[in-house]
């Protein structure tokens, strides 16, 4: 897909951040849009801005919906179809975080987290894949994180969330390439986008003292690592589609990240470790724990 003019996309998590992003980018370039979320206000707000900043005369559709109530997902996804009368590309990019240790996470916050990272891209996949096939020429962009290809300590559930979209994305890509049905699939691997991922994500009590000082200052250390602007992030999206990639990595730290893991896909954990304890608040440790360098 080398044009999006005339294509019609559907977008989760438009309400902010890399969603509202690539509805702004998609739409300068004449490409209709259905847009989804579940902050309402978020939503109007794209769309405002849309209208405010685009020429192009594009047909919006938008919805309030949860990307983890599958039900609902198929529900818009037939009412896309009804609305614009075609989709083109389905951008699963809703998503959260979560920080806590593995002991201490709640069974509820962990269902959190999977229903939307990963249940969300898997219903929006399974919900729009027969009528992007239906439309002759189709793309599903998931969004994973450089965090589906590097694990760290306290985001086990983060962890496991993105590394699931990798493997269901790639195994995706694989089944179109080999059914050559006109539709294809890219998986999105950002490292620290500025959106609002901060601020809705969760901490659990159990990381103050072990890994982080206090739930504010793990905010505000969180927030630096966003580097990349989130229309940055959105041309280099639109700009993989474009070359039918199959990974796209966004800023710096990600391919940074992804080479160390391509390098020391095993002992990069140990150099994490090493790292951790380093920016971990300090504690009393044991007379014989004497040695912090990295076991390679």
């Amino acid at each position: 897909m080398k044009s999006f003019n005339g294509r019609v996309a559907a977008i989760t998590g438009a309400a902010s951040g890399m969603g509202r992003a690539l509805a702004l980018a998609l739409a300068r370039e004449g490409c209709h849009l259905a847009l989804a979320d579940k902050n309402a206000s978020g939503l109007e707000q794209t769309l405002t801005l849309i209208k405010t900043s685009t020429l192009s005369p594009v047909m919006i559709t938008t919805q309030v919906l949860d990307v983890s109530d599958r039900q609902a997902m198929e529900e818009w996804a037939a009412r896309c179809m009804a609305e614009h009368g075609q989709v083109n590309l389905v951008f699963n990019n809703a998503g959260v975080a979560l920080s806590s240790t593995v002991e201490g996470v709640d069974y509820a916050d962990l269902e959190w987290i999977v229903g939307i990272n990963f249940w969300g891209v898997v219903h929006g996949t399974k919900a729009f894949l027969p009528y992007l096939k239906a439309s002759g020429e189709g793309h599903v962009i998931n969004t994973s994180s450089v965090f589906g290809l590097f694990a760290q300590p306290g985001m086990s559930g983060y962890n496991a969330t993105k590394f699931a979209v990798r493997g269901f994305t790639e195994a995706l890509r694989q089944e179109l390439d080999l059914q050559r049905c006109g539709v294809s699939a890219t998986c999105v691997h950002p490292g620290g986008i500025r959106t609002d991922i901060c601020r809705s994500s969760r901490i659990d009590a159990n990381m103050t003292g072990f890994l982080i000082h206090s739930e504010q200052q793990a905010r505000a250390d969180f927030e630096k690592l966003f580097i990349t602007d989130a229309d940055q992030a959105a041309k280099v999206i639109l700009q993989g589609i474009r070359k039918n990639k199959r990974r796209v990595l966004i800023g710096r730290d990600a391919y940074f990240l992804d080479l160390l893991a391509r390098c020391l896909p095993a002992a990069y954990q140990a150099l994490v470790v090493f790292a951790s304890k380093r920016m971990a608040p300090k504690q009393r440790r044991p007379v014989f724990e004497t040695n912090d360098e990295p076991r390679l």
